[in-house]
């Protein structure tokens, strides 16, 4: 059985649907746009996504235009609950419509004639199976090919974009660099992080980065410079510098880094090994560490299933031990109530993932995705943001912060259901009316009754 259908089982699915009203809204002269031909400054960016959040509303409302791109989300929400991961609000406009049309930067730099361009979907769909089900018989440099990386930056990495873009938008400022900075992105294939990164946080434009991109395919490296190149263009800002270097995780090289990426590196490493994640782990820490300064910090983000889960977890856990804090998404330092351990070995136990909505994803992305048979309405991931220095804590010992990282689900008497992760360990939240999703963090009065749900042992909460 292919890997991501045995997942799917433990994860719900949405009901969304794409609603395409671009032609109706073009007509009635009504639509915005959000490719805005002015330039986003980094000093307009600073407060974006906070300044949506009315304190004074008792409910959280979500105003999402389902035109078949990526949009704005106008939100509105309690004073006790914190900005969402996955919040597009807080994404640059013109980076949105680079979002949408990505396909178009990827035919200047890689073209396909119409008969390419037909045998697209199914490239992609017999590649899928290449990193699912048939792994085992994929090649080590399977990204230097023809074939296979048109159809990975044509449909994996505008996936990857739609993922990343979000997440990077809503993580803490403290994670990114302040000044001109060495990093590193690891396994960086057609630079899709670094592509993120410059899309999500345009203050990061005005830094004078040097990008370490290693990778084992020169051609995945090559074509991700170009698509890169590409897109700073667009925004008329100067790029980074790019240094690629052909290679595995742990090729070393010649300076130390002050931050650290990797995306779906870690999986990789786990599907071609057969040593279990508390083996491996040990050789990634040491290796991950080894790139970095004293002062590094460090964002590792990986597919939404259980042994990538399980691989974060057990990093988390060393991280921490060398006096280093996680900015997100985990609200404590306490013991990880989702570590993936129960559920990468087959059991239907609750693992540290978070997922949103493809309802507003790129409208030509989800026609490709139905068209190789791969359509999907819930994008997932899991991830761990590394930083040293503290975040805030609580603001009293009566409360506590809960980060939400499941779609609701009925209880009984007519309430709401919600599981999360707090320094309680596993929480349940148990609602009439609060209306949460995947990605929230959220602050509640500390509990005095010790409440157990018998289902999954979490500590219920009730709002």
């Amino acid at each position: 059985m292919a890997e991501d259908k045995f997942y799917s089982k433990f994860q719900k699915k949405s009901s969304d649907k794409t609603e395409k009203t671009e032609k109706t809204e073009k007509k009635s002269g009504t639509q915005k746009s959000v490719g805005s031909s002015d330039r986003v400054k980094a000093s307009d960016i600073k407060n974006s996504g906070k300044t949506t959040f009315n304190k004074k509303t008792n409910d959280k409302k979500i105003d999402l235009k389902k035109s078949g791109s990526l949009v704005e989300r106008e939100i509105k929400t309690e004073k006790n609950i914190y900005p969402t991961l996955f919040s597009t609000h807080s994404i640059p406009k013109e980076s949105l419509n680079i979002i949408n049309n990505f396909d178009e930067i990827i035919q200047g730099v890689r073209p396909l004639n119409s008969k390419q361009l037909q045998q697209l979907p199914d490239n992609i769909k017999a590649f899928s199976h290449q990193l699912t089900d048939e792994r085992s018989t994929r090649r080590l440099g399977y990204m230097n090919e023809t074939v296979q990386l048109s159809s990975y930056v044509r449909y994996y990495t505008r996936w990857n974009l739609v993922r990343l873009v979000r997440l990077f938008s809503n993580l803490p400022d403290s994670l990114f660099p302040k000044k001109d900075s060495v990093c590193l992105d690891l396994g960086s294939g057609p630079l899709t992080v670094v592509i993120a990164l410059w899309l999500a946080r345009p203050e990061l434009r005005e830094k004078k980065l040097t990008w370490y991109c290693l990778d084992v395919s020169s051609n995945s490296l090559a074509l991700g410079e170009d698509l890169y190149l590409s897109v700073s263009a667009k925004t008329n800002c100067e790029p980074w510098k790019i240094i690629r270097v052909k290679g595995s995780f742990g090729t070393s090289i010649k300076q130390k880094c002050d931050f650290i990426t990797c995306a779906n590196m870690l999986n990789e490493l786990d599907q071609a090994s057969h040593m279990p994640p508390e083996y491996q782990t040990k050789k990634y820490f040491e290796q991950l560490t080894n790139y970095g300064t004293k002062e590094a910090n460090f964002l590792l983000v990986e597919p939404g299933v259980p042994k990538a889960a399980r691989t974060l977890s057990l990093l988390r856990d060393r991280f921490i031990g060398i006096e280093k804090y996680v900015l997100a998404p985990c609200p404590h330092a306490e013991e990880c109530p989702m570590n993936g351990f129960k559920a990468y070995t087959g059991s239907q136990h609750k693992w540290c993932n978070f997922s949103f909505s493809t309802v507003d994803a790129p409208a030509k992305l989800l026609k490709l995705s139905e068209q190789a048979k791969l359509s999907k309405d819930r994008a997932t991931l899991a991830f761990i943001a590394i930083s040293t220095k503290q975040p805030s804590e609580n603001k009293t010992d009566d409360e506590i912060k809960i980060r939400i990282n499941s779609d609701p689900f009925p209880l009984p008497a007519g309430r709401t259901g919600f599981y999360g992760c707090s320094k309680l360990g596993l929480t349940l939240i148990s609602t009439r009316n609060k209306q949460l999703t995947s990605g929230d963090l959220i602050s509640v009065k500390k509990p005095r009754e010790g409440k157990i749900d018998q289902k999954s042992g979490a500590r219920i909460v009730e709002l």
